[in-house]
């Protein structure tokens, strides 16, 4: 079923401009209209499936070691192999060109117990076409074979749609048709996505879903989608932090559902909602180097117009009874405690002022839901980190707070780790454990939770209704 550039058009639309053009649904729908992997129990042994796989992943010495997203794939790629498809694995390591997935193939194979082909050059730019040797890899493989296409991400045309814009669609939609049907022509009609952290507007993710004759989510993104992501939804309680002030897009969107009731901020995004809190007091709050113009281009500038964004939030999360719980002192970058940001200063920390109040509001908030009804378990969500964590100078706030997520959970509150940075601290301070689930995808899971959809959700069911 070939793809024309025409078509593409609203495709790409829909996936760069999503808060312009349609179908832009709630998470629930998005899932609702993609198939699972079990719609593919007709499809016959030897028959390729494309797996755009979650292999952005540096595996180490022994299994078990920075393999976990490759760990994640081995229900989906086990019954591909029961069942006697031949599996290509596509994806990107890295952001660079020249990353390889050389030890991720090598890796793959020692889950599975067999040997996975890394298939070095697959596609010809100067014929827009999948090479031969590429094509003909894939045809004489036999039944249950594992392949790996090489890093997706040194072709130019698997980052076309990274920095466009709704003007760029019309120019690019033929040479991403051209690859899309390249794909299914000389690899393969069927495609499994089992990446629950391909987060970006990919080609591999985003495009070549809308060539295929048949799409689906695969074993584990399924599983997370259903079960975890859908109970965050149900969040009474969320923690944001992090060093990038755009999520407050994020938490404004979590807010808007209208089951939160308590806000614990930390980072750059308290700066924002801090600053913003002083002025509806009618005063002001420094935010040292994070409000100077000078800093413009660095990710911890706060604009004023995020500014107003918190002041907005602030007042009508208040108006509707949620508590905004922020920090009252941080460490700052000489390691100074102290609860004011001079000009030219920056925080790098939550303060043990701000531990304590944040340990004070969990206990209300675990005391609040203590006669919670059977079967109806509060939930509590948890993204980011408090500060740069990784020194020790400033991994007080991280570390002290982990002990809270163990505090909730034993009082039976579900409490969820939204991954990255959140999940590389609780395997620093705690253990798996003291959390109900951790995500291993961060920002997969703030866009299905927050205030954009997720590109590949919306490809897969843009592709499941053609």
């Amino acid at each position: 079923m070939p793809v024309t550039a025409e078509s593409l058009i609203p495709w790409c639309r829909a996936l760069v401009a999503p808060e312009q053009y349609p179908p832009r649904m709630p998470l629930e729908e998005y899932l609702a209209a993609i198939p699972r992997l079990g719609s593919f129990a007709d499809v016959p042994s030897g028959t390729p499936v494309l797996v755009r796989g979650d292999v952005d992943c540096k595996p180490g010495t022994s299994i078990g070691q920075g393999d976990i997203r490759l760990r994640s794939m081995v229900p989906t790629l086990s019954l591909g192999q029961n069942r006697g498809w031949k599996q290509v694995i596509f994806g990107h390591i890295g952001r660079k060109p020249e990353g390889s997935l050389k030890a991720v193939a090598q890796r793959i194979g020692e889950l599975l117990g067999t040997s996975a082909t890394l298939v070095p050059d697959w596609w010809d730019e100067a014929s827009q076409s999948i090479t031969e040797s590429a094509a003909a890899a894939v045809h004489s493989a036999p039944p249950g074979s594992i392949l790996v296409l090489e890093n997706t991400r040194r072709y130019p045309i698997e980052r076309a749609l990274w920095d466009a814009t709704v003007d760029d669609v019309a120019r690019l939609t033929e040479p991403l048709a051209r690859f899309a049907n390249q794909c299914a022509e000389r690899i393969a009609k069927v495609y499994v996505n089992e990446a629950l952290s391909a987060g970006s507007l990919d080609t591999s993710t985003t495009i070549v879903p809308a060539a295929m004759e048949r799409v689906a989510l695969g074993e584990y993104v399924a599983v997370e989608f259903d079960g975890p992501m859908r109970r965050c939804l149900a969040a009474e309680l969320v923690v944001f932090s992090g060093l990038k002030a755009d999520k407050l897009d994020d938490m404004e969107a979590m807010i808007a559902r209208g089951t939160v009731r308590w806000v614990f901020t930390a980072g750059s995004l308290a700066m924002a909602l801090k600053k913003a809190a002083a002025r509806i007091e009618g005063g002001d709050f420094s935010l040292g180097v994070a409000e100077d113009p000078a800093h413009k281009g660095k990710p911890y500038y706060i604009p004023p117009s995020r500014v107003e964004q918190a002041k907005g939030m602030l007042l009508h999360g208040r108006a509707k009874g949620i508590e905004f719980v922020l920090p009252v002192d941080f460490v700052l970058a000489d390691g100074r405690v102290s609860s004011t940001i001079g000009a030219g200063e920056q925080q790098f920390d939550v303060g043990p002022g701000t531990s304590e109040l944040f340990e004070l509001k969990i206990g209300q908030f675990i005391a609040q839901k203590r006669n919670h009804p059977a079967g109806a378990a509060p939930v509590a969500f948890y993204n980011g980190v408090f500060g740069m964590f990784e020194d020790p100078r400033f991994e007080e706030g991280t570390r002290r707070f982990s002990e809270q997520l163990r505090r909730m959970k034993e009082a039976g509150i579900e409490v969820y780790v939204g991954g990255g940075e959140g999940g590389a601290a609780l395997e620093k301070y705690g253990a798996p454990d003291w959390v109900t689930h951790v995500f291993t995808a961060g920002g997969t899971v703030l866009n299905a939770l927050g205030s954009k959809p997720v590109p590949y959700l919306q490809a897969l069911a843009m592709a499941a209704r053609r």
